[in-house]
Parts: structure tokens; C-alpha cells; sequence
């Protein structure tokens, strides 16, 4: 397909796409679906070869937000009965990351649900980075506490955190439709002060939510434009007591599309599958892999992940490995250009858990349709939808 080709070609240079190839991409028919994934899968090869990079979910507090993320089972006036508390202690949070890196994580991601995070709170998550640093060697700490305010994101790198998540979520123009509490343009923002403050930058999107393909290319296009080093793709959870519970808008096949859409438009950077993987991939999950170089490990915020020993044993059976400590996430011109993927002259990823984390950086799916025509849907999956009932907040053992 000269389509494939083509985009092939432009993602070992870190060449934009046009828009028009992104959104054919979304459109390709089942028929060629193993032809697209075969296509972005030389390019995530290219640049990343066959690991795959782990990272553990730590929800240092949990519930009680005052923001109206349609998507959040932490949101204002939730009745998801999802588990709910208050700022866990500092060793209490080295703890529950332990539990991840003994499973071959490398980054453990600190979250809190809420607006943005008070100065008191800032030196709450430094105590709680020292800690876990103290205890693992060479561990990296990517935080997520929502909207930033200005000094906060420096305080956080000079504490010892190596990155900062705070998703996009969606396009600009639909924005509105799915939170009203704060704005675009506030979320851009907070992504802006981690990249000043030299933080590694995460912003990512969920996909499932009602969007159309022109939605998803948008805010694909803008993360490149953000420049951050890794974006993690969300599946929309649809957790009963949310108003987006009966979106079950997702395919295997067109999350598959979608992943492959963003490693074109993203060659060089972190893909990371997020939340909502078991719940909308499925028996799909290890083709993903050959799209994505990043998972999470076990559980999300408030919900229940595929068992740990599970994934390592999915990584393993499609031949894929486990990205080591001492390994190099990103490819060296990123590194060298500190962080950055250095595409502004027309390359890389950029010309933000199942949630992922504070202020509406949680879980996500993608919805069917072009113009032209809309896929089928999957049947509702109530089934693999589990509140999380064990790990951080609990006095169960997590799922590592």
C-alpha cells in the first residue's frame, strides 16, 4: 500500500505526516489491518527495537476531586464506589512502588486526584520521592498532580522527580464537552511549565469518548507540536457511575488504528498503551506491542489491570523484552537534545490511567467512524470492569 509506504519512510526521518495520511490511517478496513500494524511496527523497531518499557501507577490519594472530568472515577459528586483517601504517608508510597519495580518497572508514577497540588502538597510528594529514590537506585519518578502552578514544577525537579504527566485528553474544539472546571488551554499550560522547569514531559490522550477521527488526529498533532517524550494512549474505562459509562464506542482492531496512528504522527517518542488495554484490546494486547513500547504494570488508580505476572509473560510470548534499568529509553538525538525530540525542523514526536493520573490525566478509548462510515462497536464488556480493591490504600497486596 503506497499509503504505508510512505508513512513508513517519513517515520524513520521523524517526518510529519500530512493530515490527510493520519485520518487514513483511522480508515483503513479490517482487511488491511495487519498491513498498518506491520507498517508502524518497522518504525517502532527503528527507533526502539524490541523493549518494552514498564512503568507502575502509585495513587497517592485517591477520590475527592473538585474537578468534573466526564471520563473520572475520581471526579465531583462520583458514585463509582471506587476506594477513597487521603494523602498517603511518604513510606507508606515507597512501599506500594517497591511492589512495581520488583516486577521489572523502571518508573514509578506518583498521582493525585485534584485540581492542581497546594505548596504543602508539593513537599508532601518530595518527601515521598526521596524516599522511594533512596531506596531504589536509578528508579525514575514521573509525578501527577494535576494543574501546575508557576515555581511548583521546579520545586518537583529540584526534589529528584524525573518527569511530569498532565494528559491533553482530547482536541481543543471538544474539549468543553467533557470538562468544564478548567480549560485546554490551562492543561497546555501545565505541560509548558514541566518542559521549563526540565522535567521530562508526559501528555497523552483518551480515546472513546464520543470523538471523531479529525478529534483524535488533533490532539495527536498537538502533542507533537508540546514536544513530549512520551504519550500514552488511554482507552476509555466506562466505570458505572460516570456520565460516560455506556461509551463502549472501541474496537481491538481501532484501538490497534489508533496506536498505529500515533507512532506515525510520534515516531521517536515513549508510545505508552495506558489504560483500558485489557478492557478494549484483549486477546489483541501483544499485536499492540509491535505499536507501543510502553506499558503500565499491574493496576490503574482505581481500577484493576491484568495481573503482573500475566503481562511479563505476554511481553515474553511475542518476543518482545523488558526494558532494563540501565537502558536508554529514547533515542539518542532526543537525549542529546535534552528531552526534547528536536523535530521543530521537522522531525520527531513534536514539530500528556483505566486512569493515568491527577487533574484529568486518567483512562481513555477511541471512538468509530469516519465520515464516510462508522465501524462496529464491541458489545459493553462490563465484565473486565473492576474497582480497584487492593494495593495502595489498602492493606492488601498490590498487583505487581
Amino acid at each position: 500500500m503506497d499509503l504505508l509506504n510512505t508513512l513508513v519512510d517519513k517515520g524513520l526521518r521523524r517526518e510529519l505526516p500530512t493530515r490527510e495520511e493520519a485520518l487514513a490511517v483511522l480508515a483503513t478496513s479490517d482487511d488491511e489491518l495487519l498491513d498498518v500494524v506491520t507498517a508502524a511496527g518497522k518504525v517502532r523497531r527503528h527507533w526502539f527495537g524490541r523493549r518494552v518499557k514498564l512503568n507502575y501507577l502509585v495513587n497517592l490519594k485517591s477520590g475527592l476531586c473538585p474537578e468534573d472530568c466526564s471520563y473520572c472515577s475520581q471526579r465531583l459528586g462520583s458514585s463509582t464506589g471506587i476506594l477513597k483517601y487521603t494523602w498517603l504517608k511518604p513510606e507508606q508510597a515507597s512501599e506500594a512502588a517497591a511492589a512495581g519495580l520488583a516486577g521489572g518497572a523502571k518508573r514509578v508514577c506518583l498521582v493525585a486526584s485534584g485540581r492542581g497540588p497546594t505548596d504543602r502538597d508539593v513537599d508532601r510528594v518530595a518527601g515521598t520521592i526521596k524516599a522511594i529514590k533512596e531506596q531504589n537506585e536509578g528508579v525514575e519518578v514521573c509525578a501527577c498532580l494535576g494543574l501546575l502552578s508557576d515555581g511548583q514544577a521546579e520545586r518537583l525537579r529540584e526534589a529528584g522527580a524525573d518527569a511530569y504527566n498532565h494528559n491533553l485528553n482530547t482536541s481543543e474544539s471538544t474539549y468543553g464537552d467533557i470538562t468544564t472546571t478548567h480549560t485546554y488551554a490551562d492543561r497546555v499550560d501545565t505541560v509548558n511549565k514541566a518542559h521549563a522547569a526540565g522535567l521530562s514531559a508526559c501528555s497523552g490522550l483518551i480515546a472513546g469518548m464520543g470523538e471523531s477521527d479529525e478529534d483524535l488526529v488533533d490532539v495527536v498533532y498537538s502533542l507533537r507540536e508540546l514536544d513530549p517524550d512520551s504519550v500514552p494512549v488511554n482507552f476509555l474505562i466506562p466505570v458505572e457511575g460516570t456520565p460516560l459509562a455506556k461509551e463502549w464506542n472501541l474496537t481491538p482492531q481501532r484501538c490497534l488504528r489508533i496506536l498505529a496512528m500515533v507512532r506515525f504522527v510520534c515516531p521517536d517518542v515513549e508510545v505508552r498503551i495506558a489504560g483500558g488495554r485489557e478492557v478494549h484490546l484483549r486477546t489483541m494486547q501483544p499485536l499492540a506491542l509491535h505499536l507501543a513500547n510502553s506499558i503500565f504494570l499491574g493496576d490503574y488508580l482505581t481500577t484493576e489491570g491484568q495481573a503482573g505476572k500475566a503481562d511479563l509473560e505476554m511481553i515474553a510470548d511475542a518476543g518482545f523484552e523488558v526494558e532494563g534499568a540501565g537502558e536508554v529509553t529514547l533515542p539518542q538525538h532526543r537525549v542529546t537534545a535534552g528531552g526534547g525530540c528536536g523535530s521543530h525542523e521537522g522531525g520527531g514526536c513534536g514539530s500528556e490511567v483505566a486512569e493515568s493520573a491527577g487533574c484529568g490525566s486518567h483512562a481513555g478509548g477511541g471512538v468509530c467512524g469516519t465520515a464516510a462510515s462508522a465501524p462496529a462497536v464491541s458489545e459493553p464488556r462490563t465484565d473486565l470492569v473492576a474497582v480497584r480493591r487492593r494495593g495502595a490504600g489498602t492493606d492488601l497486596a498490590p498487583n505487581a
